[in-house]
């Protein structure tokens, strides 16, 4: 039987979700020969986190999904001890890059991802609290089918399972690093508004995050693809294709990793959008086949997002995201370009290349990212009423911005130089030495895991 990590990063309530996901792990069981540990990783304060365990213990009972609620607090006891165990030299620093106190879309699935080595799960399953299921003749659409169907096997296995295979022969031996697909529905970043108003301008901004030497045609097709998912098609019928995948047709709220995400970690940056499809990018440019599928998740905006913190909040963590690419259109142009190099003997990434390539992107001329701010204060006045107001909030962050975004790829690749020993101090300790809300889903008594020794 295969043990497998379904998880669910939140900081607002979502009690639909949560029963909506625990129902995908009870197909998960029905179907295959799998254990699900449902974990719920939750950042939410007290009242949406006591609507939460009260959702958990309402999920049926089902001797082979184990769900794991845990709040900050328990996920913090449990990385201090994994930080401690792995003998890093910078431990208060890791935890803050584990832990951060602003938003961090990385550092969440980071999370899951040394819990889930600490549960002895062989792959990881992301959810979103801001999507739901497609519905077919009143039954979900899960992912989780096509993820247990091929990942984690040889590719040459997993060419039974799917609709087409597009992958080269020699590729064939090779692991099922990634299952993944998309959205349908509102744009994955909220910003068609902007579109709305001006696609002009639109396009100006969107055009920021490719890399600045591309050509104005190259750039209008990335626009046009940028944040759209599988657009508004509804699922009919299950089409399924063995590949290198590309990222631009996959989303984190709809994904699967198995073996990469033990070597390299995503990203830790704060407040910035997008900070966790490093590892899309990785599968694709060490060409480690993956599965491309359409069961596609439903997007949609929460109504924080149109409140006038939330709106400030929002821009922000785009333009952060701008930013970075400075940084990973370097990485992921040495990655394409670093081909054997990659990939270790066993075909497993090596995260020494990754962290390297991080840090020799530190080191570039800060130039392009000033011109980006200077389009953004351009675009952002242009657009007039609160975007102009939040141009002023811009104008005078840019230094700090700047220096962010440097830090950030550098906080990067500290943490891939420590994530190996980091994964296996956690296979090592249990994920948390007191749980009340760790349990067999239905359980009548709550299962506590001992504290391990020293």
């Amino acid at each position: 039987m295969r043990r497998i990590c379904l998880t669910l990063p939140t900081n607002r309530p979502c009690a639909a979700t949560i029963t909506a996901v625990a129902a995908e792990a009870a197909y998960a069981v029905e179907h295959f020969d799998a254990e699900v540990h449902l974990l719920i990783l939750d950042s939410c304060a007290a009242p949406a986190y006591a609507e939460h365990a009260e959702t958990v213990r309402r999920i049926p009972h089902d001797p082979r999904i184990v769900v794991h609620h845990l709040d900050e607090a328990r996920q913090r006891d449990f990385l201090r001890r994994v930080i401690e165990r792995s003998g890093a030299v910078k431990p208060d620093l890791l935890l803050d890059l584990m832990l951060p106190a602003g938003l961090s879309y990385g550092a969440c699935t980071n999370r899951a991802f040394l819990l889930a080595a600490a549960l002895g799960c062989e792959s990881v399953h992301r959810r979103d609290s801001d999507s739901r299921y497609q519905v077919v003749d009143g039954e979900p659409v899960y992912p989780v089918h096509h993820e247990l169907l091929s990942l984690g096997g040889p590719a040459a296995d997993a060419a039974r399972h799917v609709t087409e295979t597009a992958l080269a022969a020699d590729r064939m031996n090779r692991t099922v690093a990634m299952v993944g697909s998309s959205f349908v529905g509102e744009l994955s970043v909220d910003i068609g508004e902007i579109l709305r108003i001006n696609p002009g301008v639109y396009h100006d901004m969107v055009g920021l995050w490719a890399p600045m030497d591309w050509s104005p045609e190259r750039k209008r097709q990335l626009v046009d693809e940028s944040f759209r998912g599988a657009g508004t098609d509804t699922f009919t019928a299950d089409h399924a294709t063995l590949t290198v995948v590309d990222p631009m047709r996959v989303d984190m709220c709809n994904i699967a990793f198995h073996g990469v995400h033990e070597h390299v970690p995503l990203p830790p940056a704060t407040d910035t959008i997008g900070s966790d499809y490093f590892l899309i990018h990785l599968v694709h440019d060490a060409a480690l086949p993956g599965v491309l599928h359409n069961r596609n998740i439903v997007n949609f905006y929460t109504g924080e997002r149109r409140t006038d913190s939330g709106f400030t909040a929002y821009q922000l963590r785009f333009v952060k995201f701008l930013l970075s690419m400075l940084y990973f259109n370097f990485v992921y142009d040495h990655m394409a370009r670093a081909g054997a190099e990659l990939l270790d003997a066993q075909g497993q990434v090596r995260a020494s290349v990754v962290a390297r390539l991080a840090r020799q992107s530190a080191g570039l001329d800060r130039g392009e990212n000033i011109h980006r701010l200077d389009v953004l204060d351009t675009a952002y006045r242009e657009l007039g009423g609160r975007y102009a107001e939040f141009a002023d909030v811009l104008g005078s962050r840019r230094a700090r911005l700047l220096d962010e975004a440097r830090g950030d790829i550098e906080d990067f690749a500290l943490l891939t130089e420590s994530w190996e020993p980091l994964v296996g101090a956690a296979v090592r300790t249990r994920p948390t030495s007191r749980s009340p809300r760790t349990r067999r889903a239905g359980a009548t008594r709550n299962a506590v895991w001992p504290t391990p020794e020293a």
